[in-house]
């Protein structure tokens, strides 16, 4: 799968340019890759576009034109682009009240482990979590974290072959039960695999 070089990305005054007509085709091409689990949890499912996309806004944000910084955000967000076997995955946990956000941050430890996808009767496949960094601490779990889901051939021929995809988490304290994704979604994410 394409990875993101220093070579194709447009220079902060071409982005510029075409960033309002980028921004507006880049949230018509998430809405398709977002799944919500529950009310609290959102997966975005990242792909070379999301994360060209991430690196272009970051260098503009930062004013970022120099090779070693552009190189830093490559080496940042190469990794959550799917190489093909995989899917990878923004995860946010959002409550919009701070102290009860607190509260379910200290009670969903681990639910960054516990949430899984299912191509057709294949097992579940449950993510691999923040392989960058550690984002849970011993009181509570990151508002944020990046998912991979490794899936196996038969699993990639099910995928590709129309069958459903479900996602569910598996935590006491937040349990969504076998959720099957739109078809919309699907087709977007089979794009993912080789």
């Amino acid at each position: 799968m394409p990875h993101i070089t220093r070579d194709s990305l447009m220079t902060l005054e071409s982005y510029s340019k075409v960033r309002p007509a980028l921004r507006a085709e880049i949230m018509a091409h998430k809405k398709n890759r977002m799944v919500e689990l529950g009310d609290h949890v959102t997966l975005i499912f990242e792909d070379e576009k999301t994360m060209r996309y991430q690196i272009q806004e970051m260098l503009r944000a930062e004013r970022t034109f120099e090779d070693a910084g552009i190189q830093d955000e490559l080496d940042a967000y190469n990794p959550l682009v799917p190489d093909g076997t995989n899917w990878k995955a923004t995860m946010m946990i959002q409550y919009s009240d701070p102290d009860e956000r607190k509260v379910a941050l200290a009670k969903l430890k681990g639910i960054e482990d516990r949430v899984w996808v299912q191509v057709a009767d294949q097992p579940k496949v449950f993510a691999i979590a923040d392989e960058d960094l550690e984002r849970e601490n011993e009181e509570k779990t990151s508002s944020v974290h990046f998912l991979r889901f490794e899936l196996d051939p038969t699993s990639i021929a099910a995928a590709k072959g129309g069958n459903p995809i479900r996602m569910g988490i598996d935590l006491a304290a937040y349990t969504v039960e076998s959720m099957t994704l739109a078809d919309t979604t699907r087709a977007a994410l089979v794009v993912d695999l080789a």
